[in-house]
């Protein structure tokens, strides 16, 4: 049975689950023990948004799937450091916004906004600290000139030798490069010439071999296909490169980049490149090595593969173990702007309730790629009809056992401090078994409906009248079921009672149109049903307390009952 008075101490490993952890590891191809740099922490760095343009789902399924991974980590007893970054100047952030007619920091701050908007709507835990790449730009210069000083860099420079500005990580100085995707190397690649396109396409052949021979040994994410492996980044093209898979340290404007979007630098007046923003502002909060380095699976080259061989280059440690979430796909393509099947959050949010939204994208493993349709988000519903249909009627049960037993207390729903306190220790074991083999979301969805059978089994034992012959009585039993159901789906970030859900039913709430004329009126007389209900258990005519509830539910209208009382919401 769960003891709810005994505190979570995050400052410690309190549960023996932890040490049955097992995740995966896109370096190794292989699931394996988890084991903290420093007992009893973890760090977490996730390559955040590039803020270039509106969130889709496809972007804010990697947050989701994180803040599980997060959520179950703290629940193990772990202290969780959680750093997501903001990539807030790029080559596409500039040229979107100079089409645009604005500013490119206003279109960076414009669409932050948007991806935090949308992170709260679905119940993402806000980050330990959130880093934008332009607050970082002195890291970035201090750590490339570490990486030129180790000779892994090169400067370009003009006819007269005056830095341009353009700085190159050279990948044949580095023979570990292609280690996290396990590419194969390739040298002397001249991308001014034909000869030197005709080797560059060689390299993408030897790179594709090689993914197929790491997709062979087992199934993961990597198993995603050619595409992933494209040796060159487009925003690193240039013919100044002394190799094809050379990529920018530090880059040189383009004529139409604004003076706001330059920096003075010893190797020239010019601007970040992508990769290096995350090896500076990981090592700035986390240090020269962390725990778990995360990101959608569409980051896992060039980006974090160039992040891995810049910071080694640089003389810090990487990432302890690199883990990457699959994609949202639709009709089986990956779900993108390019593609024109990106679905807006907003756009998604208008149709279904943010709970249901966040189920869907989070109630399967994070390396397996999801489906977005119409049947993914009816499944969701479903779920949410039969895990808010078992809260709301035990947590009424409890409170109606106590009164009819005139206890001097008639608790109902746990509270939200007694669902936090609740440690992995003490949940269902099918359940804690689920989470710790690399997170299979899947299982543990499936714990959670068999505890809610348990619970509707003893939902109806309680109507009855009868007792267990072991193990404490009905109501105990009925309690310990509900809290364990709620800690389960706090793990998920799906527990109903809990922030930001609280008040949503389906989809829509008591809360939404509060404050109009039609809502007061509807309150009013709610109201006056529930007042009467309540005289009804007063007097024990419990019948008549079920039938005004049952009246109510029937009109849509769900109950939820406390106690300091009972509130409405729409079904």
């Amino acid at each position: 049975m769960i003891d709810a008075e005994k505190p979570l101490d995050s400052n410690s490993l309190q549960t023996h689950a932890a040490c049955e952890l097992r995740l995966y590891d896109t370096a190794s191809h292989a699931v394996s023990p988890f084991v903290p740099i420093v007992p009893g922490k973890v760090g977490i760095y996730v390559c955040g948004a590039t803020v270039q343009s509106s969130p889709h789902i496809g972007h804010v399924r990697a947050a989701v799937a994180f803040d599980i991974v997060r959520r179950w980590l703290s629940r193990l007893g772990y202290q969780v450091t959680f750093v997501r970054n903001v990539t807030d100047i790029d080559d596409k952030i500039l040229d979107k916004a100079a089409a645009a007619g604005q500013q490119w920091w206003e279109r960076a701050y414009l669409y932050e906004r948007e991806f935090t908007k949308a992170y709260d709507a679905l119940g993402v835990l806000p980050p330990a600290y959130e880093p934008r790449a332009t607050g970082h730009i002195t890291d970035m210069v201090e750590l490339i000139g570490r990486i030129i000083d180790n000779g892994h860099a090169y400067v370009i420079r003009d006819e007269h030798g005056k830095p341009t500005g353009s700085v190159y990580f050279d990948v044949a100085s580095w023979p570990q490069y292609g280690e996290l995707t396990h590419q194969k190397q390739s040298s002397g690649v001249d991308t001014g010439t034909a000869e030197g396109a005709g080797t560059a396409t060689g390299a993408a052949n030897e790179v594709d071999e090689a993914a197929a021979v790491a997709d062979r040994m087992g199934p993961s994410v990597d198993a995603t296909g050619n595409d992933t492996y494209n040796p060159v980044d487009p925003a690193d093209a240039s013919p100044d490169k002394h190799d094809v898979r050379d990529f920018a340290l530090w880059k040189a404007p383009k004529p139409s980049d604004p003076p706001t979007a330059r920096w003075a630098t010893p190797f020239g007046t010019g601007r970040p490149g992508w990769h290096i923003e995350c090896s500076a502002m990981s090592h700035r909060y986390l240090g020269r090595m962390f725990d778990i380095h995360g990101g959608g699976l569409d980051l896992r080259f060039p980006h974090h593969e160039n992040e891995m061989a810049q910071t080694k280059a640089a003389g810090w440690n990487s990432a302890a173990r690199w883990m990457h979430s699959a994609w949202v796909t639709a009709k089986g393509e990956k779900m993108s702007k390019s593609l024109g099947n990106g679905l807006s959050v907003p756009a998604v949010l208008a149709q279904d309730s943010p709970w249901v939204v966040r189920y869907a994208l989070g109630s399967v493993q994070y390396r397996s790629m999801l489906e977005w349709s119409d049947q993914t988000l009816a499944e969701a519903r479903s779920a949410f009809e039969r895990i808010s249909n078992f809260i709301e009627r035990a947590g009424a049960a409890l409170v109606d056992d106590a009164l009819s037993n005139n206890a001097s207390t008639h608790n109902g729903q746990p509270s939200r401090e007694e669902v936090i306190a609740v440690s992995a220790d003490d949940l269902p074991a099918d359940f804690v078994t689920a989470m710790n083999d690399d997170i299979n979301v899947s299982g543990a969805v499936a714990a959670i409906f068999t505890s809610i059978r348990s619970g509707n089994t003893l939902l109806a034992q309680l109507a009855a009248g009868t007792q267990p012959s072991t193990g404490g009585t009905t109501t105990d039993l009925l309690r310990n079921t509900l809290l364990s159901v709620r800690a389960m789906l706090d793990t998920l970030g799906l527990d109903p009672m809990a922030e930001p859900w609280a008040g949503y039913a389906g989809s829509g709430s008591a809360a939404a149109g509060a404050g109009t004329p039609e809502h007061d009126v509807l309150d009013a007389l709610i109201a006056q049903q529930l007042d009467a209900r309540a005289q009804a258990r007063k007097a024990k005519d419990f019948a008549k307390a079920d039938a005004i509830r049952d009246a109510l539910n029937a009109a849509g209208v769900a109950i939820e009952d406390s106690p300091n009382g009972s509130t409405w919401s729409l079904a």
